[in-house]
């Protein structure tokens, strides 16, 4: 009986052209953001060709050509006026968009948003309201702007993102308003309000 060949190992340049591929189909739409960044990880920590075919064996090897894979409509503006809203699904996500509150509160939900190219700025524009965004963890999140009368925060666990990880650029502009960053454990489950409360019991046991 002869042995079981050796496992090829994975060179860096195939890594590389697995991310570039995987970002290809995550502006398909067939990835969401937080697919694109688990895959992109277990890309970079692949040692073995075999490992590295398993990140893209759902994903079709050659891509499609335009026209011929339907896409959804990218949402540029997300505004509430007195009430509130909630932008969450496979929504896509264009590489600027809006989103506007005066006078309510806004849910945008990121985790399983479809992205257009490896950098996206989202502005927020809040008047006596608040909104909040929840983003996986592994992904880059960049939050500035101005507030006042407000707060701006970030919470959860803030993981290290891995190398060319998708990055969002969020710009909050509010008076008398709030926004805040929910950094959200990958396969978390339940409504905003028991993922909110799970990282803030979160956090108190790590301060205790």
């Amino acid at each position: 009986m002869s042995a079981q060949p050796p496992a090829v190992r994975a060179s860096d340049a195939e890594r590389e052209r697995t991310v570039d591929l995987l970002r290809t189909h995550a502006g398909d739409g067939r990835l969401s953001l937080e697919e694109l960044a688990q895959r992109i990880d277990a890309a970079y920590a692949s040692r073995t060709r075999e490992e590295l075919e398993t990140v893209t064996a759902d994903l079709p090897l050659a891509v499609t050509g335009p026209g011929q894979t339907p896409r959804r409509g990218a949402k540029r503006l997300t505004g509430v006026v007195f009430g509130s809203v909630e932008r969450k699904g496979r929504w896509r996500l264009p590489r600027r968009a809006l989103v506007f509150v005066g006078f309510g509160d806004a849910d945008i939900d990121l985790r399983t948003a479809q992205i257009d190219g490896d950098v996206v700025t989202l502005v927020a524009c809040i008047f006596f309201g608040n909104a909040d965004f929840y983003v996986p963890e592994g992904v880059d999140v960049d939050l500035g702007g101005l507030t006042l009368f407000g707060h701006r925060g970030e919470h959860g666990k803030d993981v290290p993102p891995s190398p060319h990880s998708p990055f969002v650029r969020l710009r909050v502009y509010a008076l008398f308003g709030t926004a805040d960053v929910w950094r959200i454990p990958r396969g978390a489950t339940g409504t905003y309000r028991d993922l909110v409360k799970s990282i803030r019991r979160a956090r108190k046991l790590g301060a205790g």
